[in-house]
């Protein structure tokens, strides 16, 4: 009798011993399953754009040569630029044409992907907008009529100096003069060729403008000229809403590709020779 209940709570023993094992290896899995799991979640990161499989691109079309008309379609620097990152992030391009002071409203209410316009990083802009690596260099010209009496960027500054300025609404041309200059000096017009038009009827008596539209502008325009110093040097990036961190790295990729296989060097050079 001894022996059989001996053998009877041995065997209890043994199957008690068992169910726990069996248990605890269950339960090992359940714990590092999840985490696998969870991990693998986190490497996804969704490139999220406002229209499905397309890229909408705000501008302001009256920037030559980064983006202006020929006929009825969009062209210029800006333009194949945003084509060539589309295309790497297996997107359709939209661009839509606006004034250059709704570009940061429509990229940062969601309405637009990203703003491409011959934009440079301010402290004020990235308080709305977050901007992606430079993609190209900028100069802000001064433009005057021939014979002006202004003929350095010093003489703005001279004592006594009250030039009156136009700028486009919305650029750093517009912000800089405004605090260099005041507000009452300071004339901001809805695009550079309005601007360069006030120049041309009397009403300011410079422009202050990047470069290269300024140097378009002289060439359509007999009787203007762009002073030999610059009034500002600046980089050029794409505006990107706010926490839209997925999209802003893809495009920050695409433009290290571009830069790096010479095709950004290729576009600019097709337009300013």
């Amino acid at each position: 009798m001894k022996k059989i209940i001996c053998l009877v709570l041995s065997m209890v023993l043994l199957m008690g011993a068992a169910f726990a094992f069996t248990s605890c290896a269950k339960e090992e899995t359940k714990t590092t399953a999840p985490e696998t799991k969870t991990g693998e979640e986190k490497t996804e990161e969704k490139l999220v754009t406002v229209q499905e499989g397309k890229l909408i691109m705000a501008t302001n079309a009256y920037f030559q040569p980064y983006e202006y008309y020929e006929g009825e379609k969009i062209i210029g620097i800006d333009a194949e630029i945003a084509a060539e990152i589309a295309e790497k992030l297996g997107l359709e391009l939209v661009i839509e044409d606006m004034a250059f002071d709704s570009i940061i409203t429509a990229v940062s209410s969601g309405s637009a992907d990203f703003g491409l316009a011959g934009m440079t990083v301010t402290e004020d802009r990235l308080k709305d907008v977050d901007f992606s690596i430079s993609y190209a260099n900028g100069v802000q010209a001064i433009v005057v009529p021939e014979g002006s009496a202004i003929t350095h960027v010093d003489d703005l500054y001279a004592d006594g100096a009250a030039y009156k300025v136009g700028v486009q609404l919305g650029t750093t041309g517009d912000a800089y003069a405004t605090d260099d200059f005041g507000a009452d000096l300071v004339t901001a017009y809805p695009n550079g060729n309005e601007a360069i038009n006030a120049l041309l009827k009397g009403d300011v008596d410079c422009v202050i403008i990047d470069n290269e539209p300024a140097k378009a502008f002289v060439k359509n325009n007999a009787g203007l000229k762009i002073l030999e110093t610059t009034y500002a040097d600046e980089d050029y990036a794409a505006c990107i809403k706010k926490g839209n961190d997925a999209l802003r790295a893809a495009v920050d990729k695409a433009i290290q590709e571009l830069i790096a296989d010479g095709t950004i060097d290729a576009i600019v050079a097709k337009y300013i020779k």
